[in-house]
């Protein structure tokens, strides 16, 4: 519950993009020099042609940021500097008496916009939304910075609310945050939307014919098997951010393309208003090259690590495998039923996940 510590050093905030801004976005969409398409079908060589120019259009003349920046502004915004970064974050109290705070994490190539539609759905939870450090509206952070230390940030900014106890959410690079903030918060569970429990080649051998079946499956997904942003972004991401800071075409594209992996298309087919929210924060605050840093400040890419600080609930179990996920966690809520378990699943399937995860802190109550 939250404490009557004073909240200090917090101030309000609230987006307010210029009509300028907004004037120079359209121009330059209108004035596009497209190029050839190249052969092959539908998404074989990238987003299309025909549907990129029908969604950049739309981007231009149809899609309604102002209203979208309305709907945004209805949460309760704040800005306060911890360890040398402005973060911007949203926090909504909520009127129930015995409410559990939960501080939810986004990932990359998402921004707080994800939980934008999950939020009204966690009524029954006092809900804190930061953005990552570098992520549209809270500043870039200097060298440093990994998980562990946005973890700390997020205690932090935990302490700072008056929360002195309460659940922890993650996904994506979320998933990497959320544990590590048990292990410095006074973290009640931590929920995960994916990624606990994934084999290692050591494992492969151990895995029963179901396992290795599931295994076998995840690793022929596009997720798996689409453009290596991981290597892209931590070799030159510099080089790259010129065509998407410049360009909101070549921004919408690389978006475009990712949703499409992550997300099976369906994020992009039957939410393109929140998927074109998320690409305009991303456009006005400049942060495509700023919010590569977990990218380029890693060796390698590694599946998440879990911890036994405090019980760990997952929305999805599959790909993973429990028993391995039990290794490094104590698992509590281990679902395989959900629905919709790609990787915007909290953006696409807000009602799900917020049910899922009222499953889990009631899991949590029993425990106590």
């Amino acid at each position: 519950m939250a404490s009557s510590v004073p909240v200090m050093n917090i101030r309000p905030f609230r987006i307010d993009i210029s009509d300028a801004a907004l004037t120079d976005l359209r121009a330059r969409l209108t004035q596009t020099r497209w190029p050839a398409r190249l052969p092959g079908e539908g998404w074989d060589r990238g987003a299309p042609v025909d549907w990129l120019r029908e969604v950049a259009s739309y981007w231009a003349t149809g899609y309604d940021w102002r209203a979208h920046e309305a709907r945004l502004n209805e949460f309760p915004q704040f800005q306060t500097e911890i360890d040398g970064v402005d973060l911007h974050f949203l926090h909504i109290p909520s009127a129930a008496p015995d409410a559990t705070p939960v501080l939810l994490t986004h990932g990359w190539p998402n921004s707080f916009v994800e939980f934008a539609d999950l939020i009204e759905h966690l009524s029954d939870f006092h809900v804190v939304v930061p953005s990552l450090p570098g992520f549209g509206f809270s500043s870039a952070p200097g060298p440093g910075w990994d998980a562990a230390r946005v973890a700390r940030a997020w205690a932090e900014l935990m302490e700072r609310l008056g929360y002195r106890d309460y659940v922890v959410q993650g996904g994506d690079y979320g998933a990497y945050v959320a544990p590590e903030v048990a292990r410095v918060g006074r973290v009640l569970g931590v929920y995960i939307t994916a990624g606990l429990g994934i084999p290692t080649e050591a494992d492969l051998p151990d895995l029963d014919a179901a396992e290795r079946a599931a295994f076998t499956e995840m690793m022929s997904q596009d997720w798996m098997n689409g453009v290596d942003h991981h290597s892209l972004l931590r070799a030159a991401p510099q080089t790259f951010a010129y065509g998407w800071n410049d360009s909101p075409v070549g921004a919408l594209a690389w978006m475009a393309q990712k949703f499409h992996e992550f997300g099976g298309g369906r994020v992009l087919d039957e939410m393109l208003d929140g998927f074109l929210t998320n690409l305009s924060v991303y456009w006005f605050t400049e942060t495509f090259g700023t919010s590569s840093w977990s990218f380029y400040s890693s060796t390698g890419f590694a599946w998440p690590q879990g911890q036994k600080e405090a019980p760990t609930g997952v929305y999805s179990g599959v790909p993973g495998i429990r028993r391995l996920a039990a290794r490094e966690s104590e698992i509590v809520h281990w679902p395989v039923d959900n629905p919709a378990g790609h990787h915007f699943v909290a953006m696409d399937q807000p009602e799900a996940y917020a049910a899922d995860l009222a499953r889990f802190v009631t899991t949590l109550r029993s425990m106590r």
